[in-house]
């Protein structure tokens, strides 16, 4: 599966745009949509040079497979476009969670998963932080729309 024009909508939203790099709240340094590595595997500098919009939607369009690869082998059930575009959010700013994709391929409940999704990866550096909890609470939301 790929991801839909409504989760990249979502993913960019969230992670919004920087021309110049800078740390993010886990401290790594970013780029553009999220990035903290280039197309080849280089990771992000602080002293890189600024990029321009354009080069950011390039770099994301660039290292968004990978992240949906991870999702594609992770989960062994049937998903629908949202339920895919909300796993790909989550591993877009998390790397990935062996337990989500575990409750996703048991088919676990509603509450069970949308309590997973809102309680788990909301802080950064030792922080919860309101923005995370909203977007937890996004995908968790998307996850679960028809």
């Amino acid at each position: 599966m790929k991801t839909s024009q409504k989760g990249i909508n979502l993913i960019t939203s969230f992670e919004g745009f920087s021309s110049k790099p800078y740390l993010d709240s886990a401290g790594i340094p970013t780029i553009g949509y999220g990035n903290t590595y280039y197309p080849g595997g280089k990771k992000v500098t602080m002293k890189d040079p600024a990029i321009t919009k354009e080069k950011g939607v390039e770099l994301f369009a660039a290292v968004l497979p990978t992240y949906e690869k991870i999702v594609n082998s992770k989960v062994k059930v049937a998903l629908t476009q949202n339920q895919f575009d909300a796993l790909v959010s989550h591993t877009y700013n998390t790397g990935g969670s062996d337990t989500l994709f575990s409750l996703v391929n048991k088919k676990s409940g509603e509450s069970e998963i949308r309590t997973w999704f809102t309680t788990k990866y909301i802080t950064a550096g030792g922080k919860t932080l309101n923005g995370l909890i909203r977007r937890r609470k996004t995908e968790a939301d998307l996850f679960f729309s028809k």
